[in-house]
């Protein structure tokens, strides 16, 4: 392990290995890592092509960076981010930051279907050193950008743990831990307050520049016990950010060095992840030698920007002389990505989005924010920024540029980690005006969130700080530092508004800052949709609810405006467009709309609608083919995308095509699960084409066919599935029999629907109650013989328990036969009048709780028909008798009265000579009255229609 003594580094192991004898007794392990770690540092430090390690939004790396890059002024700058985003780059410009990098494919070839969609993103914000480099290389003439790294494509195939959640220690490079999985635990008003920043990435897998951070949890747990912090952001602030805030190059790259082969030589051994990491690093190194052959660029006008786990790399392919393979003969083979078709383009991202992602520290983005402004006003170095990014002044001119630069010490020639590691922390004095300046503006935060704060509790947090500093070993308090007091003085025990004072905190050092794509980094249908809602005359790219009101019945223009509002609902998420008035369904067109817009928050949503076309119109038809065509498509969704086609794109090309695939769906069904939506959707549809269309087109007339005798085939089978439940064969019937006109006129057979009925033989009470509804409807039960079955359940004390499920299938049946509304009315008010309290009371929550799972939507008509039925008031309840037993004494007594043909029983029909005359004129008959002399009048049309003299008798005496 130890390297020739005349190296610059030759003193330094002495030391080691002195210290390795002293403590652990000798050599072996300890001797080895430590050794090995100087052995890192001087090769990536010896190395001919530049090697710039940096921490991933670490506003030392960004402030290095940018002296860096002003002394060196490199000609090719190695970037270690996914070689197929460069082109996305020259667009960062175009956006206020942060913003993220994203690559996204929706139709996948080459990886398991339910990996889809596939998303990679790489967040980018101003404090970070890969940003540096981006504007220097961009703005600067002459200079080339080169990204080195992997592919979005290779990002999946080197993938091998088939897992998306990401390691709950932030290890990885490449993770996609949902928010809140990492780092410290947010209170729920804060997780509430920031879910929808936290979810700016969405499953997308995040790619970071500079991935630093122990892999053996006993490491951080060990490095935050003794530095008496709280998680590892804090310990990186405390111990790496400060201390290399002022460093000189030489020093910041060491020790970067070092603490990058820290972490690696203590990270485990074994695993997909280390066989991953020193993959990348040998495609780095291959593409970088294949720039260098094919450019000629000497390897000293470069600088590599890597992270400083990769810049401690031991793998063989490691540097410009590096062997060509492992065994010395063969280069490492970088394998031909797959026909997966990747989209890029460039999302909003935020510092939550940031934090949740890679396991980050709430707040701590925010922090880094701050310090890199602190940064650059203490140290006046002059920082790198694209042209005519939002913010940024104009940069100066490549001339001034030149001249500003220094020659150029080669790297490696001087040990400045000894006197590093020699020297002791420098001590930072209190800022007291800072403090007290927290401390009156986190109270003035406060009082606006509900506290009770007063400039009490400023002395308080102001002496806190101070106090907690201490007893944590720090001379200055720092804004970690500063929050615990904050809590501990103003918080207490309660919460009383939607932000903790962690969260004032978080907002008062730089808030939660949200970039924003610009309208020229838009692709072409986010675009459009700004161009298509211009006459709303709103902001629409700005983050917030926005309200548009139209009024189409006075401005027609604003109609297309209400089309895309419509399609923008239908396709993104809820929330982006949501109708406050006004509605669209079929047949019907709303005047006036109101909505509450919040496109610029749901903005990367927008974005990736471009990726799958170049208007709304052609992606929401994609998406509903898709549905449609899909393996799992059932007939209810294919009926659904009908209508959507109908409702949102117009024409009939679309929606008969669907319609046709509706019928084919609906042939290969075997079940009945969706037959409660088939039915509603077709109604619906009917409704529309015989208001709308002279004739029905040719796809629904096909379709009512094909249910009809599908159905019919299904009935028996439905019937005596336990599976299949009473609302979607009472669906089944409604179709049948809504549907039976419509079905007879175009070829069916009645017959078919008999038979079928005659073949169920169900055994659940509620499909029993639905087939007698079937059979009365059919007209082969008549309701006197419903009604006596109704009473034989109820007198039979077996059956007295299951009347609650008889009951929900007359419910059910409303919807095949609503004509039987009074017989279900009847059975359960005969239910309440005859059983007695002991089995009626026990038994009504069953009723209740039977009627409102399953059949609430009958409900409504069931009420109405009681209301029709039962008394108004109170008053009339006590002599108020039912018509159902008002009937039969009705018929008894019409039966005892007289026959209006025999000799006496016409009284009736010359009291009322007037109707008569009417009626039998109507009838087409003109004889006259027959004479009076011996008997009475007696007119010949009773001889003729003595039924109907009968029927008439009968109707009178019942009134």
């Amino acid at each position: 392990m130890s390297a020739a003594p005349e190296t610059p580094f030759a003193a330094l192991r002495g030391q080691l290995h002195e210290a390795a004898a002293e403590f652990a007794g000798g050599g072996d392990a300890l001797e080895g890592i430590l050794l090995g770690m100087v052995d890192d540092v001087d090769r990536a430090a010896g190395e001919p092509l530049e090697i710039f390690p940096v921490c991933h939004h670490s506003p030392a790396s960004a402030l290095a960076m940018a002296r860096r890059l002003r002394e060196k002024q490199p000609k090719v700058v190695y970037l270690e981010l996914c070689e197929d985003m460069a082109p996305l780059l020259t667009e960062l410009r175009n956006c206020r930051l942060p913003v993220a990098v994203q690559a996204f494919a929706g139709d996948i070839d080459g990886f398991p279907a339910d990996w889809a969609p596939l998303s990679v993103v790489a967040p980018i914000t101003e404090a970070s050193a890969e940003y540096q480099a981006i504007a220097y290389a961009l703005d600067t003439p002459g200079v080339e950008l080169v990204l080195v790294d992997r592919s979005s494509d290779h990002v999946f195939q080197w993938d091998t743990r088939h897992d998306r959640s990401g390691a709950p220690d932030g290890t990885d490079g490449d993770t996609a831990a949902p928010a809140g999985a990492a780092g410290t635990a947010a209170p729920a008003t804060k997780a509430a307050e920031t879910e929808a920043e936290a979810a700016l990435h969405g499953e997308a897998v995040g790619v970071e520049i500079g991935d630093l951070r122990p892999r053996f949890a006993e490491l951080e747990e060990h490095l935050l016990r003794h530095g008496k912090v709280r998680h590892w952001s804090e310990w990186w602030h405390q111990y790496v950010e400060v201390p290399l805030g002022d460093s000189d190059h030489d020093t910041y790259r060491q020790v970067m060095f070092l603490i990058g082969s820290l972490f690696r030589r203590l990270a485990p051994g074994d695993g997909d992840r280390v066989r991953v990491d020193e993959d990348r690093e040998r495609y780095m190194w291959t593409r970088m030698r294949e720039h260098l052959a094919a450019t000629g660029t000497d390897p000293a006008d470069c600088l590599y920007v890597c992270g400083a786990f990769h810049a401690a790399s031991r793998v063989d392919e490691f540097g410009v002389d590096g062997t060509t393979g492992a065994d010395g003969t063969t280069g490492f083979t970088i394998s031909p990505r797959t026909a997966t078709t990747w989209q890029y383009g460039l999302i909003p991202s935020s510092h939550t989005a940031i934090e949740a992602q890679f396991g980050l520290a709430s707040g701590s983005v925010s922090i880094a924010a701050t310090q890199w402004a602190k940064n650059l006003k203490r140290t006046r170095v002059k920082p790198y920024r694209l042209e005519g990014q939002a913010g940024a002044k104009k940069p100066a001119s490549t001339k001034t540029a030149a001249k500003a630069a220094v020659p150029v010490v080669p790297m490696g020639a001087e040990d400045r980690l000894s006197g590093f590691l020699r020297r002791p922390p420098v001590v930072d004095t209190l800022d007291e005006a800072e403090l007290l300046g927290w401390s009156v503006d986190i109270v003035r935060a406060a009082r606006r969130s509900g506290y009770l704060a007063s400039t009490a509790d400023a002395i308080a947090v102001f002496e806190t700080s101070i106090l907690l500093a201490g007893m944590r070993d720090r001379a200055k308090p720092t804004p970690y530092d500063f929050q615990d007091a904050a809590v501990t003085c103003i918080e207490k025990d309660s919460v009383p508004g939607r932000r903790d004072v962690r969260r004032l905190v978080e907002i008062m050092m730089g808030g939660d800052r949200i970039g924003q794509v610009g309208y020229d980094a838009l692709p072409p249908l986010a675009r459009d949709v700004y161009d298509r809602l211009a006459p709303l005359a709103l902001n629409l790219e700005q983050r917030g609810v926005r309200r548009a009101l139209l009024d189409m019945a006075s401005e027609p223009d604003l109609r297309a405006c209400s089309d895309v509002l419509w399609m923008l609902r239908r396709l993104m998420p809820p929330g982006a467009a949501r109708p406050i008035m006004g509605e669209r369904r079929l047949g019907e067109r709303s005047i006036q709309e109101s909505w509450d817009l919040s496109l610029g928050t749901h903005q990367r949503a927008l974005i990736e609608l471009g990726y799958e076309g170049v208007s709304l119109e052609q992606v929401l038809e994609q998406r509903l083919r898709r549905t449609a065509y899909g393996p799992q498509a059932t007939t209810a969704q294919v009926l659904a995308a009908v209508e959507d086609a109908t409702l949102y794109l117009g024409g009939r090309r679309l929606a008969e095509e669907l319609g046709t695939r509706a019928l084919e769906v609906l042939a290969a069904e075997r079940t009945v699960d969706g037959a409660p939506e088939v039915l509603r959707r077709v109604r619906g549809l009917l409704a529309y084409y015989r208001t709308s269309e002279a004739v029905l087109p040719p796809w629904i007339e096909s379709f009512v066919r094909t249910g009809y005798a599908h159905y019919c085939t299904l009935l028996p089978t439905a019937f005596r599935d336990e599976d299949a439940t009473a609302g979607q064969v009472a669906a089944m019937l409604g179709f049948l029999f809504s549907m039976e006109s419509l079905a007879l006129s175009l070829g069916c057979d009645r017959t078919q629907l008999e038979l079928s009925v005659a073949q169920s033989h169900p055994q659940d009470p509620a499909k029993t109650a639905l087939l007698w509804a079937a059979q009365v409807q059919l007209g082969t039960l008549s309701r006197a013989e419903l009604r006596a079955r109704c009473d034989e359940l109820l007198g039979n004390p077996l059956v007295v328990p299951s009347y609650p499920r008889y009951l929900s299938g007359f419910v059910h049946a409303l919807e095949p036969v609503p004509g039987l509304a009074d017989v279900v009315v009847e059975a359960v008010s005969n239910a309440f009048g005859r059983l007695p309290d002991a089995v009626l009371l026990p038994w009504l929550p069953v009723l209740i709780t039977t009627l409102r799972s399953n059949a609430a939507e009958l409900a409504p008509l069931l009420i109405r028909e009681a209301g029709r039925i039962f008394p108004a008031r109170l008053a009339a309840l006590d002599a108020w008798v039912p018509p159902w037993r008002q009937q039969p004494v009705a018929l008894a007594a019409a039966r005892t009265r007289p026959d209006p043909a025999a000799p006496g029983g016409v009284a009736l029909l010359p009291a009322h000579p007037e109707t008569c005359d009417a009626l039998a004129e109507l009838l087409g008959c003109a004889d006259g009255w027959a004479p009076t002399d011996t008997a009475p009048r007696r007119p010949s049309l009773t001889d003729r229609h003595p039924g109907t003299a009968h029927a008439v008798a009968a109707l009178l005496a019942g009134a």
